[in-house]
């Protein structure tokens, strides 16, 4: 039941940072702002996401990922409460804000209660998938809740799934941080000097970092070039959605042999540089929707392989590991979302986003052969 809980509880803290992406368009006239405003919104909770990763983590090492994981939910909970009050871009950052501390702490407090409920690499990746599910139906589904539930739709989603999730996260077993010799000293040394977790950090940034902010603004994108709210909402999603294979798919081939699977999170590399570069170039739109499959797919392969390096890399501090290489993904979304909206402004209609991601996708090949170095 610990595995379920932490689940259940990555998909419904992770639900929360590409909902306001999928109706951008709607959130712009709605709080009569800009499309790069809207965007504000989703730096506001990563802002607070990317400062909670390592603390969190430091906690869950101490304490465990029960207490801390339901703690995640409860907040997620007001952000979103505090969201539906008004449709003014304040009260949006504010409540994304709060959101943030959530879903920071509740993405390491998943994993972590993965692996205390002892799950190996298999587990992760099934984690990573069902984080990436959230998000990638959080793409589909919104866009079409916007008719009975106007601008509030992305926040009555968030408050809802945070309320389920903590059902099976309660019915998981305590937790407690890790009993490893060094554990203690390992959490005063911290994780900023391993030059291991950078190389993780870096394939960590090309791959979810980079999806998530191709994940917040491809419906937009689609929109832009003609195409229908519903059908790009469907195609976005992909994006997202897609990894729902491929994470769990890679937790199996590191399971089977960590060689291959990181030979295969190299061509993943070159197959999501490749599709990026596709939807920049405009096409029409049964090549977008398969571009935007192979982004997401070849954005789930490296999800378990690096987490599964991770851990065994920092035995002593494993949550505390786990937040500082997400934390280097939560860095790129934090700083290129913005910068992504502010490309719908400029020629190309923010196609020029595109191709800047996949340039940017395709310079982690150059870390995928240190970081599984001890």
């Amino acid at each position: 039941m610990t595995i379920a809980g932490g689940l259940v509880l990555g998909a419904g803290v992770t639900w929360n940072i590409s909902n306001v992406g999928a109706v951008a368009g709607q959130l712009s006239a709605s709080y009569g702002v800009s499309l790069a405003a809207v965007g504000l919104l989703t730096t506001a909770l990563f802002a607070t996401h990317l400062l909670l990763q390592i603390p969190g983590g430091r906690v869950i090492d101490r304490v465990g990922a029960r207490r801390v994981g339901l703690t995640a939910l409860a907040v997620v909970a007001a952000g979103n409460a505090i969201a539906l009050t008004a449709p003014t871009l304040e009260v949006g950052l504010a409540a994304r804000t709060l959101m943030g501390v959530g879903t920071g702490a509740g993405f390491v407090a998943g994993v972590d209660l993965v692996r205390s409920g002892g799950g190996g690499p298999s587990w992760q990746g099934a984690y990573g998938g069902a984080t990436m599910a959230a998000a990638g139906l959080a793409l589909m589904i919104v866009p079409q809740l916007v008719g009975p539930l106007g601008w509030r739709a992305p926040y009555w989603t968030g408050l809802l799934l945070a309320g389920a999730a903590a059902v099976p996260v309660l019915a998981a077993q305590r937790t407690h941080g890790p009993r490893h010799a060094g554990a203690q000293e390992a959490l005063r040394r911290g994780v900023f000097g391993d030059r291991r977790l950078w190389r993780l950090g870096a394939v960590q940034m090309a791959t979810f970092g980079l999806s998530v902010v191709a994940g917040n603004w491809i419906v937009t994108l689609l929109e832009h070039q003609g195409h229908g709210r519903s059908v790009a909402g469907v195609v976005g999603g992909l994006v997202l959605f897609a990894g729902i294979v491929t994470r769990p798919a890679g937790g199996l081939m590191v399971r089977r042999s960590r060689d291959r699977a990181w030979a295969a999170v190299a061509v993943s590399l070159v197959a999501g540089s490749a599709g990026a570069l596709v939807l920049a170039a405009a096409p029409p739109l049964w090549l977008a929707a398969i571009a935007a499959l192979v982004v997401g797919l070849a954005a789930g392969v490296p999800f378990a392989a690096v987490f599964d390096m991770t851990i065994r890399f920092r035995p002593d501090a494993p949550a505390a590991a786990v937040g500082f290489v997400n934390g280097c993904a939560v860095l790129v979304i934090l700083v290129c979302t913005p910068l992504a909206g502010l490309t719908f402004g400029l020629p190309g209609d923010g196609r020029l986003a595109f191709l800047a991601i996949g340039l940017l996708w395709a310079t982690a090949l150059l870390a995928v052969r240190g970081a599984t170095r001890a």
